[in-house]
């Protein structure tokens, strides 16, 4: 990882220090820096400070961190900057396909064929594909077609790879 500079008070290089890769100074420290909750400085006195990144062993989620001068805190969702967009609602594609011979399984109807309109969409973290027969009203889930999709601008290439996928106008 190569040298990294060790600071003291108001952000100056700590004289004579050196980073503590094995954590002895913390567990040199009376009671160490961890059990204290803090950091050690150069005194050897234990300073109070945050006791986790949002991470714990026991699997049980930490209060949430004041990181100063970091100008964040861990644990905390930063509030959106004045005039952000709002955070993307539903959305949805369509594209007009013709299912192969095997056709396509949905949850409702089964197995659909012929010319189909194929449907993705995007709501609540989820992509759900959905097809109907090309026209009609009625909307079938396709089977296995919903799974979690973490950034919604990626809803084009699922529904690209989907029609991809679905559409077999060759048979």
């Amino acid at each position: 990882m190569g040298d990294q500079a060790v600071t003291g008070a108001g952000d100056r290089p700590a004289p004579e220090r050196t980073p503590d890769a094995t954590g002895e100074d913390a567990a040199a420290a009376p009671g160490g820096a961890a059990a204290a909750g803090g950091t050690t400085p150069p005194g050897g006195t234990t300073a109070p400070g945050p006791t986790s990144a949002g991470m714990t062993a026991d699997g049980t989620p930490a209060a949430p961190a004041d990181v100063s001068g970091a100008g964040m805190s861990a644990d905390a969702t930063p509030p959106a900057p004045a005039g952000a967009p709002a955070a993307p609602g539903p959305q949805e594609r369509t594209s007009d396909i013709t299912a192969g011979p095997g056709g396509v399984m949905t949850d409702e109807e089964g197995v659909v064929t012929g010319d189909l309109t194929l449907r993705t969409e995007y709501a609540d973290g989820q992509v759900t594909l959905r097809v109907q027969y090309k026209d009609a009203d009625e909307w079938y889930a396709v089977t296995g077609g919903r799974v979690p999709l973490a950034d919604p601008a990626a809803l084009d290439a699922v529904h690209t790879v989907a029609v991809a996928l679905l559409n077999r106008p060759e048979g």
